[in-house]
């Protein structure tokens, strides 16, 4: 007895020794390890960094805290050390169902225990984790989740539960029940919370995150559901659905509404077989089975391609299906996490022997501003899908040609137009209502031409300006110089109204400019002045990706917005009036002057439709959802070649205007005719000799 209990000292005095020297080794910063609530995720196993020279592309490592197995890999970077690769982990077979941690438990149990079994040997493999799963809950796996619930998700321990997850998919597989694939998502949804994102990027093995996903569809491939429908797994960051079906089965839809964190609302994604395919199946039940994941597209790494830059975001919820062999294909609608018009979207599918995002297998069918609608190919190897958020799809592309070459045609049409405009100014403004009308082609060729320069510095520019004031002063100049347009396009409407009610009583031609200018500049400075001062300080005047007019937070595009719409539907009313008061024809007219006032109409109408900006009435066709490309199309070229509209409506097609500049023509001929005949006359001559 005596002799054990010598025994018992000497064991608890090394262990003290060896606990000590371990401590000295490890050097631990005060908050590196932080301290977390119970229950909640805990991240802090960083230790300090090398303490050697930084030289570029050099490396070193470093031990784990304390109770953690492995190190970390730092690596030198413009001159710091950054982590790259760590290996720490708290898990071992021993710890699902022993606990050496207990002092107490040691002490009780030394006394009949022999030295020899008291070893501190490496941990037992993996395969042992599973073996003790068969013996203590081969029911449900249950025995397993509160290990990995209370561990850290360090880089290490994640990647052991992926090797665990992986293993138990190939060796326990036989028979998966609801009840196991209940406790399996529990143990993948700690790995998968959003603190936990981060420490994926650092495990050694960058197949890791597909070797998860891929683990994941073939348990779910072997689950068997009991009844009609159910929700197996409601996870916080993980979901799993299924449902019986046959031949007979009408369509079949799996909704899903998942958040990123618990702050943000529910992401939704929906997975619909459809009736054709289930016609395929034999009569007898087969069932289908979909899992849903929230931040996998964040984890989610692909193998490098030529030509590809990688990472490609993923812009919604990775939705995995397990249909039976015969059915090929699915529909799918994802809600983008990156609702921003830029955020284009391209329909993947996840190729688990490529290990990468294959778009070859799905089609985008639909995008509008929050959703997408997608047609995949389902195989063996394509189980998993999501979009991607394209940088530049072929369809934005062709739209950028357009908008390039149209507004280089446009300024220049432009500056000739105001060219024109001064040529012929003192023969055409004769009368007030001449006058004005020229007053109000002239600004509104002024400000479309301000606004388009505006436009193109903020399409080069607003990258590199879009946390500085210039961003905001970008903004600001295209918001009111493209509501200048607007605003004389709308004086110009109210003189045409004018002209045709007033015939008798004129107003002063000082009165009219002051309503004009008023009007065409001081309405936008007032709304563009007010949307400055109400969004900027609440940072919501810009977009996060464009130095133009918030639309996500502050809605600030409605200052713009609005007031255009309102415009061109009262343009559109008067231009309405003006085909009306078109010459009617008396009775009993012939066909050829029932088709000449047709011609004066429709004339009517296309020199109005540019000037009075009606052609930006096709923008509301782009915002309903789902409009088609044609629309957007028709929208850039009526829009970007404006400037062109204006010089040919509003100046070439002017007869008054063609005859001054006839007229200017012939004097500067008249004058260049007279100087060649006054320099050959003899008089000059004998002046040139006198000289």
């Amino acid at each position: 007895m005596k002799s054990q209990e010598t025994m018992l000292c000497c064991l608890m005095l090394f262990l003290a020794m060896e606990c000590s020297h371990y401590r000295s080794k490890v050097s631990i910063k005060d908050g590196d390890k932080h301290q977390h609530p119970e229950g909640k995720l805990k991240t802090g196993t960083i230790q300090e960094k090398c303490r050697g020279p930084c030289l570029t592309a050099s490396n070193c490592s470093q031990p784990c805290a304390q109770h953690f197995r492995g190190e970390i890999g730092f690596t030198c970077h413009q001159n710091k050390w950054q982590k790259s690769t760590e290996t720490c982990t708290s898990l071992s077979a021993e710890t699902f169902f022993k606990d050496f941690n207990s002092a107490l438990r040691l002490s009780v149990a030394a006394a009949s225990v022999p030295l020899y079994v008291l070893d501190f040997r490496a941990p037992e493999p993996l395969e042992s984790v599973a073996q003790g799963i068969r013996r203590n809950c081969p029911v449900d796996y249950a025995c397993i989740i509160d290990v990995v619930k209370s561990s850290e998700a360090t880089s290490g321990n994640i990647a052991f539960i992926v090797e665990l997850l992986r293993n138990i998919s190939t060796d326990l597989s036989d028979n998966v029940t609801p009840e196991k694939m209940k406790s399996y998502s529990e143990v993948a949804n700690h790995i998968l919370d959003t603190a936990a994102i981060s420490n994926w990027a650092f495990i050694p093995d960058k197949n890791t995150s597909s070797d998860f996903l891929q683990s994941m569809n073939l348990f779910a491939r072997q689950l068997h559901i009991h009844e009609d429908s159910e929700n197996i797994a409601d996870e916080l960051f993980i979901q799993t659905k299924g449902f019986h079906i046959n031949n007979d089965t009408s369509e079949k839809k799996f909704n899903f509404s998942m958040s990123m964190n618990n702050m943000t609302e529910g992401l939704i994604g929906m997975i619909e077989i459809p009736r054709q395919e289930l016609w395929k199946l034999p009569p007898n039940a087969s069932q289908a089975i979909s899992i849903a994941f929230p931040t996998l597209g964040a984890i989610l790494r692909e193998v490098h391609l030529p030509n590809v830059s990688l990472p490609r975001p993923v812009n919604g919820l990775v939705l995995s299906v397990i249909l039976p062999e015969r059915l090929k294909q699915v529909l799918l609608t994802f809600e983008k996490i990156n609702k921003s018009q830029n955020a284009r979207a391209q329909c993947v599918g996840w190729h688990s022997r490529k290990r990468r995002w294959d778009e070859n297998v799905c089609e985008t069918t639909l995008e509008i501003m929050n959703k997408v609608k997608c047609q995949c190919n389902y195989t063996g190897m394509v189980m998993s899908f999501s979009i991607l958020m394209s940088p530049k799809s072929v369809d934005s592309k062709v739209l950028d040609y357009i908008t390039c070459i149209g507004l280089s045609i446009s300024i220049f049409s432009l500056i000739l137009c105001l060219i024109i405009e001064a040529a012929v100014w003192s023969q055409v403004v004769v009368t007030e209502i001449s006058y004005m009308r020229h007053v109000c082609i002239v600004n509104i060729a002024v400000s479309l031409l301000i606004a388009n320069v505006w436009f193109i510095i903020n399409s080069n520019f607003h990258k590199k300006a879009q946390d500085s004031n210039w961003c905001v002063a970008l903004t600001f100049f295209s918001h009111l110089f493209y509501l200048s347009l607007f605003f004389w396009m709308f004086f110009k409407a109210l003189l045409i109204v004018y002209g045709i009610l007033v015939v008798f009583r004129r107003m002063m031609k000082t009165r009219m400019m002051a309503i004009g200018f008023a009007i065409g500049y001081g309405c936008p400075l007032v709304i563009a002045g007010t949307t400055v001062a109400i969004t900027v300080p609440e940072k919501g005047y810009m977009r996060p990706d464009a130095c133009w007019l918030n639309w996500d937070n502050t809605k600030a595009l409605l200052a713009f917005a609005i007031p255009a719409l309102v415009i061109v539907a009262v343009n559109l009313a008067v231009v309405l009036v003006v085909a009306v008061n078109t010459q009617r024809p008396s009775i009993g007219s012939s066909k050829a002057q029932d088709l000449a006032i047709i011609m004066r109409i429709s004339k009517n109408v296309a020199i109005l439709t540019p000037l009075l900006g009606l052609t930006w009435g096709f923008g509301i066709a782009t915002l309903i959802e789902g409009t088609s490309l044609i629309f957007h199309i028709i929208f850039a070229l009526l829009n970007a070649f404006q400037g062109f509209f204006i010089l040919l409506f509003g100046t070439i097609m002017d007869h008054k205007i063609r005859d001054a500049l006839r007229m200017r023509m012939s004097s500067l001929k008249g004058r260049s005719r007279a100087v060649e005949n006054a320099s050959l006359s003899p008089t000059n001559g004998s002046k040139l000799m006198n000289r």
